[in-house]
């Protein structure tokens, strides 16, 4: 599983698994005094991991930071880790359960010390969680700095990268099996499915889940690329047909969220993370406040008044966000008067330039629209990071509702005006088209192409510097120039963009792909490159994240069901308005609008009826669980019943 480093000065059984980085200029004071903490005993409050000093590269550099610590632990201390952590693995019975170093030897793959039991991953996981729970005892500074305050309780990995001391903390690539799954994952073209549990094993749950969604997205859209195509060859301008593909939007909207909760649980059951207990949240770095105790923890630190918080949020925050969406509705109607302009040259002298014309609007709208939406996300960051949320989850909650308004309005509200104002299904296909095809060209640039070509500059001076002392062999780099290399690429900021993209592409076809047809066949081609693109950037371009053990996409969830309602009155409102629906209410719009909207509210109850009805775990999942419950409740019983005979007997 792990391999020994190659220098003998990092100790015979010492394997690095985390880098933690400190400024180049971190006082030794404050050095001497964290690396005691790291290395103290658990029961005198230290985190009781190895740590070695990263030795200087094969060609040392002035600009080789000296403070980078090799971080690891013995085999001992990674098993009541991943006890701490709530670790859920297969037991002897095929369940999966809750790890305890009581009960080691009953799970299924542990033969003894050094062996596969755990993966590199979960190890990393550990050593971070670990550290993440170091804490101050009586100190009221960090050493060497008198503005770095510190109180009982406080974490100190959270004290030390807020005040800029603690660059980073990042876990190492393992090359072997690196190699392994980039070869299984993206180095070869096949039709088959994605490595998932590979993926998991060595980058965790929470991103095995994301390319998991990603694959069963992309199938999910086969049948309406399959129907789209001979819609696109044999009715393209016969609009009355896209009736029928809107109905048949209607149910796979519903139905393919419904499905992908179920799987959803089935792969996070066999991972261990669907019944893991969440641990409680300690507020975010960046939290600050008036220093108080804490009513739950009866732990000291800092406290910010609610009330506050809730004043920044709808005095500033939500002013801005408005503001923001007014710009966008105003750049929309420019668009529109851009539209017209180009509209008025075609009819007036129809050329192959002017055709060609009629494009670069929309063209141009699609790359305002990006630059829109990337320049919204950074104000939405500092919005979000000003009100001061305590906790992570809520952090990324509000984070996210501001986002996705934003997003949704900018890349949609245009259609919607084509559609229900202009009432212009031509320019409503041309639309669809041209903002599917720029936002993903653009997208597969940004996130793929461009992080690999600075990356690819970075690999080759850090190569070129060792080929020079000629240490090169095999291009295997020495451990600590894997390091430097290792920490100087970019830094992978989570599965928000991703999911983001996701949800955006999910709204063009459930929305108004019964005009485009071949909105799904385009987005069926992307999502083949993203799958690919996406696992050569994690492999190649990213340092390695930590394991996140999610049991779900989280409020993505949310958000995509919220989008299938909005798809279902959109795609209602668009056959009430083809000349099919038209035909049977020729006297009265009343009527026919009347007619919708009990149409649209039976489906919208019908799909609130689907989603209570088709459970979100399936059966058998359900029962396994249901027997840990019973097994751990009849447990707890003949303790407390030995517990208390031991008592009486002792009181006799």
């Amino acid at each position: 599983m792990l391999h020994e480093p190659s220098g003998d000065s990092y100790g015979s059984k010492f394997t690095p698994l985390v880098v933690v980085e400190l400024a180049s200029d971190t006082k030794e004071e404050a050095i001497a005094w964290l690396l005691d903490r790291i290395r103290d005993k658990q029961q005198n409050g230290g985190a009781e991991l190895l740590v070695e000093q990263l030795s200087p590269g094969v060609v040392a550099s002035e600009k080789e930071n000296p403070n980078m610590f090799l971080v690891g632990a013995s085999w001992q201390r990674l098993l009541s880790g991943a006890e701490d952590v709530g670790l859920f693995k297969e037991f002897s019975d095929g369940s999966m359960r809750g790890f305890t170093c009581a009960t080691k030897n009953s799970f299924k793959d542990f033969k003894g010390e050094g062996d596969d039991f755990l993966s590199m991953a979960e190890c990393q996981y550990i050593i971070k969680h670990e550290l993440d729970t170091l804490r101050a005892k009586d100190e009221t500074h960090v050493p060497g700095y008198t503005h770095a305050k510190l109180y009982p309780g406080k974490s100190i990995v959270r004290r030390l990268q807020s005040k800029g001391i603690l660059v980073q903390i990042f876990p190492l690539h393992e090359k072997e099996e690196l190699k392994r799954l980039s070869f299984s994952w993206y180095k070869k073209i096949k039709l088959s499915l994605q490595p998932l549990d590979d993926i998991r094993h060595y980058y965790g749950e929470g991103l095995a889940l994301y390319f998991g969604f990603l694959e069963y997205f992309t199938f999910a859209l086969v049948p309406m690329a399959l129907i789209g195509v001979p819609y696109y060859l044999f009715d393209w301008e016969d609009y009355d047909k896209y009736v029928v593909f809107a109905a048949f939007n209607l149910v796979w909207c519903t139905v393919i969220l419904e499905v992908w909760k179920r799987n959803s649980a089935s792969l996070a059951y066999g991972w261990g993370t669907l019944s893991r207990k969440k641990a409680f949240e300690e507020p975010r770095p960046g939290f600050h406040g008036v220093l108080g105790f804490n009513p739950v923890t009866g732990r000291e630190e800092p406290l910010y008044p609610n009330a506050k918080r809730q004043l920044r949020i709808y005095l500033v925050s939500l002013p801005f966000v408005l503001l923001c969406l007014y710009l966008s509705l105003y750049v929309m109607m420019i668009y529109f008067q851009m539209e017209g302009w180009a509209l008025s040259i075609h009819d007036e002298n129809p050329t192959f330039w002017t055709d060609i014309l009629l494009f670069i609007p929309s063209i141009i709208y699609a790359v305002v629209i990006e630059v829109m939406n990337l320049i919204y996300r950074y104000a939405a960051e500092f919005l979000t990071e000003w009100e001061n949320h305590r906790l992570e989850s809520s952090y990324q909650n509000h984070l996210v509702l501001k986002v996705l308004v934003f997003n949704f309005v900018n890349c949609f509200a245009s259609l919607f005006y084509i559609a229900f104002v202009m009432q212009d299904m031509m320019l409503l296909r041309q639309s669809l088209a041209t903002l599917l095809i720029t936002s993903q060209i653009l997208n597969q640039f940004m996130e793929a192409f461009l992080p690999y070509w600075l990356q690819r500059r970075r690999n080759k001076k850090m190569i070129r510097r060792v080929q020079k002392r000629k240490l090169l062999e095999d291009k295997e780099l020495p451990l600590a120039n894997q390091v430097r290399l290792e920490a100087d690429m970019s830094t992978y900021l989570g599965t928000f963009d991703d999911y983001l993209e996701l949800f955006l592409l999910f709204g063009y076809v459930s929305l108004f792909s019964c005009v485009y047809p071949l909105a799904a066949v385009l987005v069926v081609l992307n999502n083949i490159t993203e799958v690919y693109s996406d696992a050569f950037k994690m492999c190649r371009v990213f340092k390695r994240p930590f394991s996140d053990p999610a049991s779900n996409i989280g409020v993505w969830q949310l958000a995509l069901e919220a989008m299938s309602v909005i798809a279902i009155v959109t795609n209602c409102a668009l056959i009430g308005m083809s000349p099919q629906a038209k035909a049977y209410f020729p006297e009265s719009d009343t009527q026919l609008i009347l007619w919708i909207a009990a149409v649209e509210h039976g489906l919208l109850a019908l799909k609130f009826i689907l989603t209570f009805l088709i459970p979100d775990v399936p059966k058998h999942i359900q029962i396994k669980l249901s027997r840990l419950e019973f097994e751990s409740l009849e447990a707890l019983k003949k303790k407390k019943i030995l517990e208390t005979s031991e008592l009486s007997k002792a009181a006799q």
